[in-house]
């Protein structure tokens, strides 16, 4: 709910200096553009020219540029991603927004990274922030948040034409025309439609992964130049269908089948934002947005409707004080159909939430030393209460170096996932897991008295930038993880034909997590940069007493303990560039996926103004390789082949 950002003047990232990258405006820390250099948060910004040169096609991609972020793909439609642990496709410690509009569905407290997306083209700058950010962002910003910033309409003015294809990459074409109602009125409109192709199953073979999505969508910027308002609305509606290959599950023989699905997923939004600021320097921003998302899988569909209302003011009462708060209001409507694996004690459910925050940014030290304390202050339908403070402290020595401190506690609130699902499998007789000579049922099943989960945060950072071409970043935490969800096993009875396993989710786990996060830019000369990160990650999840689950323990397998990046940009000449990027993930032994090394590149050529033309390859060491296996729901993983594709694009 990023009601800030529309303040922020167009910058053009492609050709700044470090030290003026340090002073980008971001607004995902305080909810008002602050410069990335000052902020007390792990904070990183993917630029246009990142996405660009790296030859990424879609927004999950694009975040394995990030340190201390996960990015697992477990088929050709399905992500894994999460920020400081517990990865898998339902996680649900991160907080996604694109223009201030929210995209984790409250289902299960996640993303659905296959209906999420937007012209890449289109997109200004991603602003990933590590850590939690519940006291302005609120429930379930408990690892990080991911602001997904859009370019202003008077940004993109003129034609584009974006058309490519390749191995997997089957077609894909984009078309963008913005233009001018007025003097103070900008708009643009947009179409985008890509088909992808199917992975390999382990061991070789052609799934059924492939999908096809079609997508639409405006904006309209109003900026009179005799008023101090702003108003931007924005909409977006997409279509497409994706396939799964699965696990369907019976009490009858053969008790497990293994099917192709191809399923549909539809969605729409519209968001309108107004912005004013005053004559004493402050501003306010009222932002309200409806989304619709529609989903199916293996026989399942969801439906989800929400609307948000979101309203904040910042103001400076005196020059040591700079003060935000806000309240905002969501309600949540839901609609499921079941099948026999997955299904819903409430097929039709509304859920709400409402809140309030403050944080005050206090001087103690002009242009030294700052003090940030807050908190948000939630009420939602689960659990009642929530209150998410914080305090954040950064030291300016000098215009080259800072040290930042924070403290924090947040929370993941129940999903209707874990509060009304119930979860269907059948281990037949004769399996190594079955001691019966009966099919054995196993039910898991939500519960409506869960509690909230929580983390209390400790963070230390410490930014330098030693030369004009060099600049590090480094960030550690400590974290203390308490309610963690398990599933628990309540009781066995020997049905008629069958041996009937009860289980329900509950909140008797704990964990302990700690690692450290290194990013550093190199501008090695004029025409050379290079990027590069490290990540080390370690947990340890415990049960608590009364626990018999025998599976959290090994949650800290979803996560790899190293993550190496580094990305070389080249400008060979004034009209060609050559892009490499080597990637290294160490394994998740819980999971069977090995440690692996992926080499991408891309060699691009201008030969007119307006026109680029690009060769992208990915993964070109390795035929193929595995990067995650699914929980919860039996879809069948895939590897992630060798790929190249070729991209046309035109401006005019």
């Amino acid at each position: 709910m990023n009601v800030a950002q529309a303040a922020l003047p167009p910058v053009d990232l492609t050709s700044l200096s470090l030290e003026d990258l340090m002073n980008v405006k971001v607004t995902s820390v305080s909810r008002r553009p602050q410069s990335l250099a000052d902020t007390a948060a792990a904070v990183f910004v993917i630029t246009q020219d990142d996405i660009r040169r790296s030859g990424v096609t879609s927004i999950p991609e694009a975040l394995r540029m990030v340190p201390g972020v996960e990015v697992a793909r477990i088929d050709g439609n399905k992500w894994a991603v999460t920020a400081r642990g517990f990865n898998g496709r339902f996680a649900d410690k991160l907080l996604v927004m694109i223009d201030g509009r929210s995209v984790y569905t409250p289902l299960f407290s996640g993303v659905f990274w296959d209906a999420q997306d937007t012209m890449l083209e289109d997109i200004d700058r991603i602003e990933v922030v590590r850590g939690p950010g519940a006291s302005l962002w609120g429930a379930n910003a408990v690892n990080g948040v991911i602001n997904i910033v859009t370019k202003q309409a008077r940004d993109t003015q003129g034609a584009l034409v974006v058309a490519g294809g390749g191995s997997e990459e089957r077609g894909f074409t984009s078309l963008r025309y913005g233009g001018q109602a007025n003097d103070d009125t900008y708009y643009r409109g947009y179409l985008k439609y890509f088909n992808q192709g199917s992975q390999e199953f382990i061991g070789g073979g052609e799934a059924a992964d492939d999908w096809q999505v079609g997508r639409a969508g405006f904006r309209v910027d109003w900026e009179p130049a005799t008023r101090p308002d702003a108003v931007t609305v924005q909409g977006d509606i997409y279509r497409g269908v994706v396939g799964t290959t699965g696990a369907v599950h019976s009490l009858t023989p053969p008790f497990a089948e293994t099917v192709n699905r191809d399923d549909d997923i539809f969605g729409a939004n519209l968001l309108t934002r107004w912005t004013r600021s005053f004559a004493d320097g402050s501003d306010m921003a009222l932002q309200v947005y409806y989304d619709l998302t529609s989903t199916a899988e293996l026989g399942t569909s969801t439906t989800e409707h929400t609307f948000d209302v979101d309203f904040q003011h910042h103001f400076q009462p005196d020059d040591r004080n700079d003060i935000v708060w806000g309240a905002g209001y969501r309600l949540y409507a839901a609609q499921f159909d079941g099948s026999f694996d997955v299904s819903f004690s409430d097929n039709h459910r509304t859920d709400y939430l409402a809140n309030a925050f403050l944080q005050d940014d206090v001087t103690l030290l002009p242009d030294e030393l700052h003090l940030t304390l807050g908190s948000k202050l939630e009420y939602n339908s689960f659990t009642g209460f929530e209150i998410e403070p914080t305090a954040r402290m950064i030291w300016t020595p000098d215009d080259r170096q800072s040290v930042w401190a924070a403290a924090s506690r947040a929370t993941r609130t129940p999903s209707q996932t874990t509060d009304s699902i119930s979860l269907n499998s059948v281990v037949p007789p004769g399996d190594p897991g079955n001691p019966f000579p009966l099919p054995v049922l196993v039910t898991i099943a939500g519960n409506s008295n869960e509690v909230s989960e929580d983390v209390v945060s400790f963070e230390l950072g410490y930014r330098v930038r030693p030369t004009d071409d060099l600049s590090l970043d480094i960030a550690s935490f400590y974290n203390l993880y308490h309610n963690l969800v398990t599933v628990e096993t309540v009781g066995a009875s020997l049905q008629p034909g069958f041996v009937l396993v009860n289980e329900r989710f509950d909140n008797l786990g704990s964990a302990r997590t700690y690692g450290v996060e290194m990013a550093a830019d190199w501008r090695v000369a004029p025409w050379w940069r290079l990027q590069g990160a490290y990540t080390y990650l370690h947990l340890d999840i415990d049960r608590d007493p009364g626990s018999n689950d025998p599976l959290i323990e090994q949650t800290s397998g979803r996560d790899p303990a190293h993550q190496v990046s580094l990305r070389s940009s080249f400008d060979i000449a004034d009209d060609w560039e050559f892009d490499l990027w080597g990637r290294f993930v160490s394994d998740l032994p819980e999971r069977g996926v090995d440690g692996y090394f992926t080499f991408d590149a891309r060699l691009g050529w201008r030969p007119t103004d307006g026109v680029e033309l690009a060769l992208v390859g990915q993964n070109l060491f390795d035929a193929r390789h595995l990067e995650f296996t699914p929980e919860l729901i039996n879809t069948t993983p895939t590897e992630v082949p060798r790929s190249v594709y070729g991209k046309v694009t035109v401006n005019f």
